[in-house]
């Protein structure tokens, strides 16, 4: 449970003096921040409006009370104006919260919300507020082990004060599911550590024979095999700088940190026949992964920001790529030769070739190579030596980029290009390859190089053996020539004589 919240006061009151600068009467928006479970704290490091909805409407606006509600004689003009409440389009926040999760690095989560009204307004609305806050933690959650809690900060300007309440996600919405915390601001930001992590991968799953009942599409198998991945990079050990990261270790230098992760061994690896398997997923490339920490907490936390990030990168490209591709049709970097199909109906078949998207490929029916390019990861400037990301795909350019850091994250785009960082020199990418693709020309390729040792063996047991003949008959020769000199010499004496 977090028992303090420390907001970044430079953030904050920038934040604070363009509310009032506004006019507005309401307004809604993120907590970009982290809740520290090691520290009990939390850590708000900027504050994000959520933008106009797609019909140009406001996520938050004051609801004044009906013409009903204002009877003559009913109520005093004071407690008439007290009645006002808050309309909040609880989905488009949880959709902004969904964007620009994807955008943080390691160490910065989605932690809340911020509501900016007056003090009748915000009483006379905290279940419309619980119910946001829990929208924004079901689209954007914090971790695997997910926090049952998320932060509601009220900024009010009648009187002029911030408060901060726990909001708990896990249970019904009752009135006691707001509970009071304590907030100050200070200095955040200026004393993170920062780490980085270049992490390459190769993976590679089996494509089991199922029946067509239990089908499995491109998209569902690479989720599948970056779930599993996961579970192996969590038990994966770190250095950094060249040092072995222990539990409870701090880091006292500044700078930036290089990790590495080192995955352990494989274990109770099976075998794959061609009745189990059909088929090969990899997934392979690299990852640049960024993660910032308190001071105070544990190069361990680092090294676990970092596990986490990695998965949600690879998780959030595969996101983008299903979202743009929902009502495009045609089949994409798509290859290969057609391959027995003994499994595969003929609607599968006639499916694919009328254009069915290639991460709606059902993999068993579809005996095709495939393979499918990730976005590539890139890094913007963002407050104080920190970084955010997006991903662009072949076609988008930095200007996309700029776009969406305004749109989402309300900051501004940086003019100079070259402080883009694009750390990732070849984006990931998924390919899918029939089983013997894989099997076969390993093993063709050991009985090539079988047989071509034995013929090689052969030539020099053939050729050692014509020397040794060789030898032999010169010998012989040599012989001959010389018992055919003595004879003649012998038969020259004997006449002489």
């Amino acid at each position: 449970m977090v028992k303090a919240v420390v907001g970044e006061e430079t953030q904050l009151k920038l934040a604070e003096d363009r509310l009032e600068q506004s006019s507005t009467p309401a307004q809604v928006g993120l907590l970009i921040g982290k809740l520290s479970s090691s520290l009990d704290r939390g850590f708000v490091f900027d504050i994000v409006p959520t933008p106009p909805n797609d019909a140009e409407a406001p996520a938050c606006s004051l609801v004044e009370p009906t013409k009903d509600d204002k009877r003559k004689g009913t109520k005093p003009k004071s407690q008439s104006s007290d009645s006002s409440s808050l309309s909040i389009d609880k989905d488009w926040v949880a959709e902004h919260a969904r964007q620009v999760s994807r955008m943080l690095v390691g160490g910065m989560k989605v932690v809340g919300i911020y509501i900016w009204a007056s003090e009748s307004a915000f009483k006379n609305s905290n279940i419309a507020l619980c119910q946001t806050v829990m929208g924004v933690a079901k689209a954007a959650p914090c971790s695997e082990s997910d926090w049952d809690e998320r932060l509601l900060i009220h900024i009010s300007y009648s009187p002029r004060r911030w408060t901060c309440r726990n909001c708990a996600v896990a249970s019904n919405i009752t009135s006691s599911s707001l509970r009071p915390c304590d907030f100050k601001m200070g200095r955040v930001l200026n004393s993170l550590q920062r780490f980085r992590c270049m992490y390459n991968f190769d993976i590679r799953l089996p494509i089991f024979h199922k029946n067509l009942s239990n089908v499995q599409t491109f998209s569902e198998a690479l989720r599948q095999g970056i779930s599993v991945h996961a579970k192996e990079l969590k038990s994966a050990k770190a250095m950094y700088d060249g040092n072995l990261v222990f539990n409870n270790d701090l880091c006292t230098s500044d700078g930036l940190h290089e990790v590495e992760l080192l995955l352990p061994f494989m274990k109770d690896t099976e075998a794959c026949s061609q009745k189990e398997a059909v088929g090969v997923l990899a997934l392979s490339g690299s990852v640049c992964s960024f993660a910032f920490i308190n001071p105070k907490e544990p190069i361990s936390q680092a090294v676990a920001d970092i596990k986490d990030d990695i998965i949600m990168s690879l998780q959030s490209r595969l996101d983008i790529i299903c979202d743009e591709a929902d009502g495009e049709t045609g089949p994409t970097e798509t290859s290969g030769q057609q391959a027995r199909d003994d499994t595969g109906s003929q609607e599968a078949r006639d499916g694919i070739s009328s254009g069915t998207p290639v991460f709606q490929i059902v993999l068993q029916s579809f005996r095709e190579s495939c393979s499918l390019s990730l976005p590539r990861r890139v890094f913007v400037p963002w407050l104080a030596g920190t970084f955010v990301c997006d991903y662009l795909q072949p076609s988008e350019t930095f200007e996309v980029l700029k776009d969406r850091c305004v749109e989402l994250l309300s900051m501004e785009a940086p003019t100079d290009d070259s402080a883009i960082l694009e750390p990732e020199i070849e984006a990931p990418s998924a390919v899918t390859k029939s089983f013997w693709d894989v099997a076969v020309p390993f093993s063709s390729a050991s009985r090539s190089c079988l047989e071509k040792s034995g013929l090689d063996t052969l030539r020099r047991e053939s050729s050692r053996k014509s020397i040794e003949s060789s030898n032999v008959n010169i010998m012989a020769a040599v012989i001959f020539l010389l018992l055919s000199i003595i004879v003649g010499y012998v038969l020259i004496f004997v006449r002489r004589s």
